[in-house]
């Protein structure tokens, strides 16, 4: 009887394990991806998103079997919580990766203009995080506009400009190299907002193409529309934090901070207008989620 039980005990574990996970549960973990997914959708909206975050956050093995379940469509979970529901990001491999090439393309055709649209989600995420500790903050909101991020850029253009001279490099523009050093030459060429009478903003002008790019933020539930003052106004949520967060760590973004121009006082990013001259200077406190 002893050797009996001995002998099953492994067996009966076994079974149990098994029996832990059910199709249901790999239904509900696929939903519950399904619905980070949905980078709109709030949590506190929809009693079956929230109740599987809570179950997410209570039932280990179910949890893990989401975290499973996004790993095999090549997502990266960066936070579960009621404030940001289950946000993910797309893994370089994922079918889900939006890559900047491929969205530079929808507006234009212009290889130079890769450099801009990349320089520009680059600029929005500086600008709305430009301290360690605003990323490191959960209840930071930040705050950006479109108008503003253009003065950032065109003022961080001046420095890029000033540094280049002072090293005795060449400044004539090399629309195909990579790096900030070669996108700044193309901003600076461009019109902030175009050639016509009425001046309407162009798509191919500078402060078109960060109104794509902060159109496409909103969109993927990164941004949220506050005003249309200086172009557009914009607060910052969850899950764009979180995205940046990821991302803090990049060459290029750790480049544009170290030129000095995000000014770092209280942490309130309110932007203001900026001014209508040749020489945008940028006022005190104003204030990237693709593969290359």
């Amino acid at each position: 009887m002893t050797e009996h039980v001995e002998w099953s005990e492994p067996e009966a574990a076994a079974t149990t394990a098994s029996a832990a996970i059910t199709p249901a549960d790999a239904a509900d973990a696929a939903r519950l991806v399904a619905f980070g997914l949905q980078p709109k959708l709030q949590p506190a909206r929809d009693q079956q998103y929230g109740e599987l975050l809570r179950r997410y956050r209570e039932d280990p093995p179910f949890a893990r079997l989401a975290d499973a379940v996004a790993a095999g469509l090549g997502l990266v979970v960066l936070e579960v919580s009621p404030r940001a529901g289950m946000a993910v990001t797309a893994a370089e491999d994922s079918v889900f990766a939006v890559r900047m090439g491929d969205y530079a393309r929808r507006t234009s055709a212009d290889a130079g203009d890769r450099f801009l649209h990349g320089l520009a989600h680059l600029a929005v995420a500086t600008l709305a995080f430009p301290r360690p500790e605003d990323l490191a903050d959960d209840g930071y909101i930040g705050r950006v506009s479109v108008n503003g991020v253009d003065a950032f850029v065109r003022q961080a253009c001046r420095r890029l400009e000033e540094r280049a001279e002072a090293q005795g490099e060449n400044t004539d523009p090399a629309t195909d190299a990579p790096g900030l050093e070669a996108a700044w030459r193309i901003w600076v060429r461009r019109s902030a907002t175009g050639a016509t009478k009425d001046a309407r903003r162009l798509a191919g002008s500078t402060t078109g193409i960060i109104a794509k790019a902060v159109a496409f933020l909103t969109d993927s539930g990164f941004l949220q529309r506050t005003g249309d003052d200086n172009g557009g106004t914009y607060r910052t949520t969850a899950r764009y934090q979180l995205q940046v967060r990821d991302m803090a760590g990049s060459a290029a973004m750790a480049e544009l901070l170290e030129l000095g121009v995000v000014p770092v006082t209280d942490g309130t990013a309110t932007l203001l207008p900026a001014e209508d001259t040749d020489d945008l200077e940028l006022v005190a406190d104003a204030g990237l989620p693709f593969h290359s």
